[in-house]
């Protein structure tokens, strides 16, 4: 039900009509502060105007205001308090006749409140200062700005008086209009983000990275109680509003990265300074993620000769010592699709997984045998379930898995998208990785969209392909979100830039749902070691791939 503006803000505002930004953040309260003119829409959600009756009250009633920029989730708490200490509650439409006000920027902060600045996913610009962002706020700069006018009253607390040129719109229409536009950004709170706009940062500080606080935050606004004083508290209790929107509770991150072969020259590297030379530069980034993915092609041989960086056999293998690697890293999660895991043999890849499950790390698209290949690693983080399934379509047929021995989980296996559907059904989010026949285009194959595709269709929501040495297109299919084609991690080739060139997902999931994506960039240098790229080597990339993405 639709609730008028006259049961929560101001006398004479009502349902359809143009509200006063200053009149209703300070005319309804103690002071005002005139401002331009700022048509906000109506909130969702209602308040009673009057209590339910209560028989034979001892007290007259509790007088309350809450400001139509309070969220909708706490508009909805407060709702359904009918009474404090045997007084009944009223409503009333004056904030300055109100004994207790629920407001932004309160006497009594209960609940801080995290916004974020989005824009379209194929977006260039990573951050903004707070100069930039002020002068978005009061119409300085020529471009669209977007939001709900709950939003727009709430942040005026916080950021001062707002242009009349902000686009105040209804949140399901935000989405849409950053699409339609490359240049207009919008404003929302925390818990609706979509994967497919993309956060940028206010002087590094993101709500999606873990470790953000919100302190000094401009877009986090407290919400809570103002007024009486014998009041605060009691009305505090009873109304249980929850401590912020954005709960680190609540919150997974997962960095899913491309190809990994410790041989060759990446393995030369190595034995010449140290197992960790290929992590030193982006280490951080493997480190900081709650679980952190490779897809490491190659089995561990106890046996393994040197490494020769100029060999030109394909047969690889990796030396035991190169595990440190790994652990150093903070390695969560390892993918057995590649296709070199059987080159000196089965054993090298038993004792592989051997050691693997050693250092805690859990496995998926291959195993000891074909049973245990096709099951997926599963993983609850912070209330967020996770499935991560993974097959080898490139073969060779000798490096799939067989019931009796061990090796990549063949993608013609007809039980993989039934478990995908099953996991998706039983609360998992299921991320499915693809070793396809290799390509050295970034646009994807025709074979290969259609399968990555289906995937989606099955109930994946993320689908990466692992089996990429260069970077390949994107896009958000149905729900989901597909990357062709990563390129290398620590792979040993500098023939081209097209294979220098990374990227890193860092994916957050909260709440049980695929919150954002992160797009991290990388160059490799030295045939072993990758390193976050300049600003205009990300530019380069990124315009590359947004651009076969058809964005």
């Amino acid at each position: 039900m639709k609730r008028s503006w006259a049961r929560l803000g101001c006398p004479g505002a009502r349902h359809q009509g143009v509200l006063i930004l200053a009149m209703l953040m300070a005319a309804c309260g103690p002071s005002a502060t005139r401002m331009p003119i700022v048509e906000f829409p109506a909130t969702d959600t209602a308040l009673p105007v009057q209590a339910t009756a209560v028989p034979q009250p001892t007290a007259g009633p509790i007088t309350l205001w809450a400001s139509p920029g309070l969220p909708a989730e706490l508009l909805q708490l407060a709702g359904g308090i009918t009474e404090i200490a045997g007084r009944p509650i009223a409503w009333v439409e004056d904030g300055a006749s109100a004994e207790v006000r629920l407001e932004p920027n309160p006497e009594r902060p209960l609940s801080r409140w995290i916004f974020a600045v989005v824009a379209q996913f194929p977006t260039l610009q990573d951050q903004l200062t707070r100069v930039e962002l002020q002068e978005l706020w009061q119409g300085q700069e020529d471009r669209p700005l977007y939001l709900t006018g709950a939003t727009g009253l709430a942040l005026t607390s916080t950021l001062g008086p707002a242009s009349s040129d902000l686009e105040l719109r209804s949140s399901p229409e935000l989405l849409e209009l950053t699409w339609s536009d490359r240049q207009a950004l919008a404003i929302v709170p925390f818990e609706t983000l979509e994967p497919s706009w993309k956060v940028l940062a206010i002087e590094g500080q993101s709500p999606i990275h873990k470790e953000f606080t919100g302190e000094q935050y401009p877009l986090a606004v407290d919400f809570g109680l103002s007024g009486n004083p014998e009041l605060l508290e009691p009305i505090a209790a009873a109304l249980g509003w929850p401590a912020s929107n954005r709960d680190p509770g609540k919150l997974t991150t997962v960095l899913m990265t491309g190809v990994t072969a410790l041989v060759r020259g990446t393995a030369y590297k190595m034995e010449l300074y140290t197992p960790e030379y290929p992590a030193f530069e982006v280490g951080d980034w493997l480190r900081s993620a709650d679980l952190t993915h490779i897809s490491n092609e190659v089995s561990f041989y106890e046996n393994c000769p040197p490494p020769d960086p100029f060999a030109a056999t394909l047969r690889f293998c990796s030396s035991v010592v190169y595990l440190s690697l790994l652990e150093a890293t903070d390695i969560d999660l390892v993918e057995l699709t590649g296709n070199h895991l059987l080159d000196y043999g089965p054993q090298p890849m038993l004792y592989t997984l051997a050691r693997y499950r050693d250092l805690g790390i859990q496995t998926f698209g291959g195993g000891a045998d074909l049973t245990a290949a096709v099951q997926p690693a599963l993983v609850e983080h912070n209330g967020n379930r996770l499935a991560f399934l993974g097959c080898n379509s490139a073969g060779p047929a000798g490096d799939w898995a067989t019931e009796a021995g061990p090796g990549a989980t063949p993608c013609a296996d007809e039980r993989l998208l039934q478990m995908v559907s099953e996991l998706r059904d039983q609360g998992y989010l299921v991320i499915f990785t693809f070793q396809w026949p290799e390509s050295n285009s970034p646009v994807p194959l025709p074979d290969q969209q259609a399968a990555f595709r289906r995937a989606i269709d099955a109930g994946a929501a993320i689908v990466n392909g692992s089996q990429a040495h260069r970077p390949q297109s994107m896009e958000f299919y149905d729900g989901g979100f597909v990357h062709y084609g990563l390129g290398n991690l620590f792979f040993d080739q500098m023939q081209s830039l097209g294979f220098r060139q990374e990227f890193l997902d860092r994916h957050v999931f909260y709440d049980g749902r695929h919150l954002s994506t992160e797009l991290l960039t990388a160059l490799l240098e030295d045939y072993a070691q990758p390193r976050p790229m300049s600003e205009a080597e990300r530019t380069a990339l990124l315009n590359e791939i947004f651009a076969v993405s058809g964005w």
